[in-house]
C-alpha cells in the first residue's frame, strides 16, 4: 500500500485518483496472470461482454488524457497510435508517464478503456478491447505548467487529431472553469466528439463534482461500489453526474508490465469511455448528442428520481446502450456548452459593467452643471420641516378667503329684491 498525498498534485486540477488517495498495487505471478481477468467482475455484471457480441470498438478512437499511456504494456500493445505531451517534460508521442507517484494514472485508465490483455484470458481487457487510443500526457503539481492550460490544449490537440471520445480521470475542483475551457471544450462539441469525464472521489476531498464534469454536454461519471451503490468513498455528488459505473475493487495495468488494485471514478471514467466506442462502433451514423442519449437512456435506475442527483441516470449497462431501440434526439440532453458561453459568459460581463460604478461614488453627484434640480435639492432639504405648517395655514387661508367671497356673492344677489 503505498500513499498517495494530495500535496503532491495540482491545487487547481486534480487527478480523480482512488478513494483517501491510496493505491494498493498488486503485481500478479505469471503462473497465475489469468487471476488478474477474473477480477474484472463488470465485464459481466455491466453488460460489457454480452455487448462484445455485437462489437468490440474497432475504428474508433479514445484520446485519453492523463499522466501517460504505457503503449510497451502487454495489456496495451498494438492499443496506442498517436500522442504527445502537453506538460513540457514528457514524451512528445506522450507515452513516457509523468507526474511522479501519478505516474501510473495513465495507464491504468487506459487499460480499462481499451486494453487488450495479455492473452485470451490473461490480463487487464478493457471495455473497448478493439479501439485506439491516443495518449496525451499532462503533469499537475508545484512548478509544472499552467494546468488548465495544459487541459485546454490536450483536449484540441485530441480533437485535431482524431477523436472520437476524449477520457479525462481528473477534475477541477471546482464548479467553474476557465474560459479557455469554453474555447477547447467548445471545439470537441463543435467536432463532434464525446466527452467523458469523472464526478471525483469524495475520499480525496471532493465532495461534489467539479468541471469538466459540471460542463454542458460532458459526460459526467460517478462511481458504485461491488453491490451497486454510491460510492462513500469513491465517488462524488452533483446534479450533472449522466451515470454511473464500477469504482471500487478495479484492477489496472501498470508502467512496466504489472497490475494494480485501485479505486475511485478515475477507473469508472474509462470503463464509461470504452462503452462509448462500442456505442459509436455500432452505431456509426450517430452524432455525439445521440450516443450519449443511448447511454443515459439505457442506464438502469437506481431511485425512483431520473435523473438523480447522486446516480443520474443510473447504472451504465453496455449490452443496452449497444443493442436497444433508443429515438433519436436533435440535441445533446445533457446540454450545449455553446449556449451556455452565449447566456452566461454574457451575463458575466454584463454583470461586471453594472457593478463598476457601485464601487464609486455615485456618478455626478453634486457635479452636474446647470441642473435646477440639483440646484434646488439643498433649499428643499432646509425647508422640508416647517413645509406641514405652511400647507396648513394656506389651506386655512383658502378656506375664509372662500367663505368671505361666498357670502359677499350672495349679499350681491338679495340687494335689488330688498
Amino acid at each position: 500500500m503505498h500513499s498517495r498525498p494530495a500535496r503532491l498534485l495540482a491545487r487547481l486540477t486534480v487527478l480523480a485518483v482512488a478513494g483517501a488517495g491510496a493505491l494498493a498495487l498488486a503485481p500478479a505471478p505469471d503462473a497465475r496472470a489469468d487471476s488478474i481477468r477474473d477480477l474484472q467482475y463488470w465485464l459481466d455484471e455491466y453488460g460489457i461482454r454480452e455487448a462484445w457480441q455485437i462489437t468490440r470498438g474497432a475504428g474508433v478512437t479514445i484520446a485519453v488524457i492523463d499522466s501517460g499511456v504505457d503503449a510497451a504494456h502487454p495489456d496495451l500493445a498494438g492499443a496506442v497510435i498517436g500522442g504527445t505531451d502537453v506538460s513540457g517534460r514528457g514524451a512528445d508521442d506522450g507515452t513516457r508517464p509523468v507526474s511522479g507517484t501519478g505516474s501510473t494514472h495513465g495507464t491504468m485508465v487506459a487499460s480499462l478503456a481499451a486494453g487488450r490483455g495479455s492473452g485470451p484470458t490473461n490480463g487487464v481487457i478493457g471495455a473497448a478491447p478493439a479501439a485506439s487510443l491516443l495518449s496525451i500526457s499532462l503533469a499537475f503539481g508545484a512548478g509544472e505548467r499552467s494546468a488548465d492550460a495544459q487541459v485546454a490544449d490536450a483536449v484540441r490537440w485530441a480533437v485535431d487529431n482524431g477523436a472520437d471520445i476524449i477520457s479525462l480521470s481528473l477534475t477541477r475542483n471546482t464548479l467553474g472553469w476557465p474560459e479557455s475551457w469554453d474555447d477547447a471544450f467548445g471545439y470537441a462539441e463543435e467536432n463532434d466528439v464525446v466527452v467523458v469525464a469523472a464526478a471525483g472521489n469524495r475520499g480525496s476531498g471532493t465532495e461534489s463534482v467539479g468541471a469538466p464534469a459540471t460542463m454542458p454536454g460532458v459526460l459526467a461519471v460517478g462511481g458504485v461500489d461491488r453491490s451497486g451503490v454510491a460510492s462513500d468513498n469513491a465517488s462524488s455528488q452533483g446534479i450533472t453526474i449522466g451515470v454511473m459505473a464500477p469504482s471500487e475493487q478495479l484492477v489496472g495495468a501498470v508502467p512496466g508490465g504489472g497490475h494494480a488494485l485501485w479505486q475511485g471514478t478515475s477507473g469508472a471514467t474509462p470503463i464509461v469511455a470504452g462503452i462509448a466506442a462500442l456505442v459509436r462502433a455500432a452505431h456509426p451514423e450517430l452524432d455525439a448528442a445521440n450516443v450519449i442519449e443511448r447511454i443515459l437512456r439505457t442506464a438502469r435506475p437506481a431511485t425512483p428520481t431520473v435523473p438523480d442527483p447522486l446516480y443520474g441516470y443510473g447504472l451504465i449497462d453496455a449490452r443496452a446502450a449497444v443493442g436497444a431501440s433508443v429515438a433519436p434526439v436533435a440535441s445533446n440532453p445533457l446540454g450545449s456548452l455553446a449556449e451556455w458561453v452565449v447566456v452566461h459568459r454574457r451575463a458575466e460581463a454584463d454583470t461586471v459593467a453594472a457593478d463598476l460604478p457601485a464601487a464609486r461614488e455615485p456618478i455626478a453627484r453634486g457635479s452636474v452643471a446647470n441642473d435646477p434640480v440639483a440646484d434646488a435639492r439643498p433649499a428643499i432639504a432646509a425647508a422640508a420641516p416647517v413645509l406641514p405648517i405652511v400647507g396648513l395655514l394656506l389651506g386655512l387661508v383658502l378656506v375664509v378667503v372662500g367663505a368671505v367671497t361666498a357670502g359677499a356673492v350672495q349679499f350681491a344677489r338679495r340687494t335689488p329684491s330688498e
